[in-house]
């Protein structure tokens, strides 16, 4: 991995964000190339999810909303990852993590930093929504948050679509943006970032479990063949189904596409 971050910031691609002031962990800078190759991919995306299709319309929501939609979504309470602190060095890490890396309980896992084994206290629930301030009079400020993800302005604009544009059940709300997540543990270079981008779509259908089935694995299919179509040998990629612990708190089931 540090040959292909090296390659990234010789190249061009991506930089440590804040490099000179002694980095920041979690984020990045897109260079003149990374700039190119990821607007390209949005290019090519937003053409074949949104502009080739007649079922399917795009939005662009704001960053941040009204705190009571993540009340209503369940991430104030749910969108949270196990944390445990190593009571020697009072590092902090995802306790899933470690028990991927170690057979033992989380409490008696090795610590990565200290190399101590059970000095680890018992797991608790860390949100990751990340926290903001908006207003002008010190004391009377709102507290509100960075999106988590950017499924949310789907949602909240699911009438207003409806009203402006009068597309009709079964149809889709695609957009581009950034999401902004408090992980602990940031790491693998872009793939577990505090600040990146996500394209989503939300495909709204009726109320039906054969019907949601029979979507679903339609948009497997068409997302199989977007990445194909890219030049990824479909030999190299595969679907992973979510374990039950794994699934996001509002999901039936959920698949990934790996490499």
């Amino acid at each position: 991995m540090e040959k292909i971050v090296a390659l990234c910031k010789r190249r061009g691609f991506i930089y440590p964000g804040s490099e000179i002031y002694g980095g920041i962990a979690g984020f990045w800078d897109y260079g003149p190339l990374g700039v190119e190759l990821k607007n390209n991919i949005k290019k090519q995306w937003w053409k074949s999810m949104v502009n080739q299709r007649d079922d399917v319309v795009g939005i662009d929501g704001s960053i941040i909303m009204n705190p009571k939609v993540w009340q209503a979504s369940g991430h104030v309470e749910a969108f949270t990852d196990p944390l445990i602190e190593c009571k020697k060095c009072h590092h902090r890490f995802r306790a899933d993590h470690l028990v991927q890396n170690d057979s033992a309980a989380p409490e008696e896992a090795i610590c990565p930093n200290c190399k101590e084994r059970g000095q680890f206290t018992k797991p608790r629930k860390f949100n990751l929504l990340v926290k903001t301030y908006l207003g002008v009079v010190e004391g009377e400020q709102v507290e509100v948050f960075l999106r988590g993800e950017i499924t949310q302005g789907a949602f909240v604009n699911f009438k207003n679509v409806l009203d402006s544009t009068r597309i009709k059940i079964p149809f889709g709300i695609a957009q581009i943006g950034k999401a902004f997540r408090n992980e602990i543990t940031p790491g693998n270079f872009t793939y577990r970032s505090k600040e990146f981008e996500q394209m989503e779509l939300e495909f709204f259908i009726k109320n039906n479990d054969k019907e949601g089935d029979r979507w679903f694995e339609y948009w497997k299919d068409q997302r199989m063949s977007w990445y194909c179509s890219l030049g990824l040998k479909k030999e190299n990629l595969r679907f992973r189904k979510h374990e039950d612990h794994e699934r996001a708190h509002y999901a039936r089931f959920a698949e990934d596409i790996e490499y």
